[in-house]
């Protein structure tokens, strides 16, 4: 069973190493723009806005979505439902806790164990 995941392991490796010294070997072709545009119309793209502002653009209103108070208050109303018993597991739990950590400190069994034996 331990060859098995062993081999899993390499075969994975392998396809991933593989995969990354093809994908080194290939390389980018360089960007060769068109010698055809001039510089005028080089100028007057760049002067022209770069989003399409139309009349229909300003006319469209943005549908805004209500914020959802009914589901914000079903949250709130359930953390204070559970805040309660949270609070109280949690003091229950840290006061086990704080019993049951006695490192450093003698238990009670070796107090009545050394009485004993005196």
């Amino acid at each position: 069973m331990r060859l098995s995941s062993f081999s899993r392991l390499l075969a994975v490796l392998v396809l991933v190493t593989g995969g990354a010294a093809l994908a080194q070997r290939r390389q980018l072709q360089d960007f060769q723009g068109d010698g055809m545009t001039s510089q005028q119309e080089r100028d007057a793209a760049r002067s022209r806005p770069k989003y399409n502002i139309t009349s229909y653009g300003r006319d469209v209103k943005v549908k805004e979505e209500p914020i959802p108070w009914m589901a914000i208050g079903l949250v709130g109303i359930i953390f204070a439902g559970v805040a309660p018993f949270a609070w109280r597991a949690y003091r229950n739990t840290t006061k086990e806790m704080a019993e049951a950590n006695v490192f450093g400190v003698a238990s009670s069994r070796v107090d009545e164990g050394e009485e004993e034996q005196q």
